[in-house]
């Protein structure tokens, strides 16, 4: 059987994706599925872009990728090591804002770090299993 080990390169391909999704659901700049849909509540959108049938196939691509990212997630870090690594960005962002190097009324910048964050978490949930038996030795087995 191969074992598959863990590399940062496979870390970041993995954070990658996770930048990709939650930036395509939502982000600061106006250019996601949530502005998309937004949109076309507001007025009529025609041509390509308009068609209703796009925007099913999009939100489920979506929704598909966020329901393997969180269940990873979920089932891998748990509760408690979800916890941790959001209290350890927000404490590192509080840093960074202590010593002068972002102002925190900035919003834009503050949604940004927070969708950075969100995909940290999703991509150590994605790669935890692979860092635990690399840290330790021991492979995570799922019972379900």
């Amino acid at each position: 059987m191969h074992k598959e080990s863990f590399n940062w390169l496979g870390f970041f391909i993995r954070l990658l994706f996770a930048l990709v999704l939650v930036y395509a659901t939502y982000n600061p700049e106006g250019y996601s599925y949530f502005h998309w849909i937004q949109a076309s509540l507001n007025h009529r959108e025609t041509g390509l872009f308009g068609s209703d049938a796009l925007k099913f196939v999009a939100g489920i691509l979506l929704l598909a990728g966020w329901l393997i990212f969180v269940n990873a997630t979920r089932d891998s870090l748990g509760f408690v090591g979800i916890c941790l690594i959001l209290a350890l960005c927000g404490g590192l962002i509080w840093l960074a804002a202590d010593m002068g190097l972002f102002e925190p009324t900035n919003v834009r910048l503050i949604e940004h770090l927070t969708e950075i964050v969100v995909a940290i978490i999703l991509a150590f949930g994605m790669s935890w299993s692979h860092i635990h038996r690399r840290l330790t030795g021991q492979v995570d087995i799922d019972t379900r």
